[in-house]
């Protein structure tokens, strides 16, 4: 959300720092709608019982320690959707119906991801990325009244494969559980060494578009900032084979992976701030 802002500051004279607000609220708000709704639909499945938590996988179980509050955790997650939409409605209302169809994905991704879309291979592995990198950061762009320039599609197409990558370097400890309660994401459906290739294809075309953007002139060099963070990239892909390992090595890769990808991000923002 905040790529998407800098994005747009860039092209308004105006700053709205409430509607940016609100912005950042609805996203929250939906990223926790999705949370919650994984979160209570993993406890209904039986998931939350036979999976190996991690500090970044199988789950926070939270709701096999406290059962009884698997009803309130379906009401938090249909509040905070209904907080979504209602700052979503808001911002269709403000700057027009192109904002609906965006708004109208997210909220389908919100909804079917953990029933549905982890039951497909390719929807499973691509709808985080496009919760992130198309929803967010073009609905961010088009609410602050900016326009979808080629760095923001740029940047929003880097940010989705980060993003898928990260998600499906999680699974991969996760996959022996998640098979066994139906669901048919990429490491279940094509194996763990197809996965960790498309993991690798994921980091390598996310810099490959990066170093083409910036030596067409598409992106400034400000973004050559990101680079620093391909040796990380490249230890991630490497040990990417070891994720479903137990003990410290599958931890090291998951934390090493979730701090390429958020440092990455960052620095995607303060390039595009200077």
């Amino acid at each position: 959300m905040g790529l998407g802002a800098v994005l747009a500051w860039q092209q308004i004279t105006a700053q709205s720092w409430t509607i940016t607000g609100l912005i950042a609220f609805a996203a929250v708000a939906g990223h926790m709608a999705v949370n919650l709704l994984n979160e209570y639909q993993d406890f209904q499945s039986g998931l939350d019982a036979i999976t190996t938590r991690t500090p970044f996988s199988g789950g926070s179980g939270a709701l096999p320690e406290h059962p009884e509050a698997a009803a309130t955790v379906a009401t938090l997650a249909a509040l905070c959707l209904a907080v979504s939409m209602t700052i979503g409605g808001y911002l269709v209302w403000l700057k027009g119906w192109p904002l609906a169809a965006l708004g109208a994905l997210g909220i389908v991704l919100i909804l079917t991801y953990t029933r549905w879309l982890t039951r497909s291979p390719w929807l499973c592995l691509l709808a985080p990325g496009i919760g992130f990198g198309i929803v967010i950061i073009w609905g961010t762009v088009i609410a602050l009244g900016g326009q979808l320039t080629g760095a923001t599609l740029a940047l929003s197409v880097i940010t989705t494969l980060l993003v898928s990558e990260l998600l499906l370097v999680n699974q991969l400890p996760d996959a022996d559980a998640d098979r066994q309660v139906g669901r048919n994401h990429w490491v279940i459906h094509y194996g763990k060494a197809s996965a960790v290739a498309v993991i690798r294809g994921l980091l390598g075309l996310a810099y490959l578009i990066l170093v083409a953007a910036l030596a067409s002139g598409l992106l400034s060099t400000a973004y050559a900032l990101v680079l620093p963070t391909l040796p990380l990239a490249l230890w991630v892909g490497t040990r990417a084979s070891n994720a479903g390992m137990a003990g410290q090595t599958r931890i090291r890769l998951l934390r090493a992976n979730t701090a390429l990808v958020l440092i990455t991000l960052f620095l995607l923002v303060l390039a595009t701030l200077l």
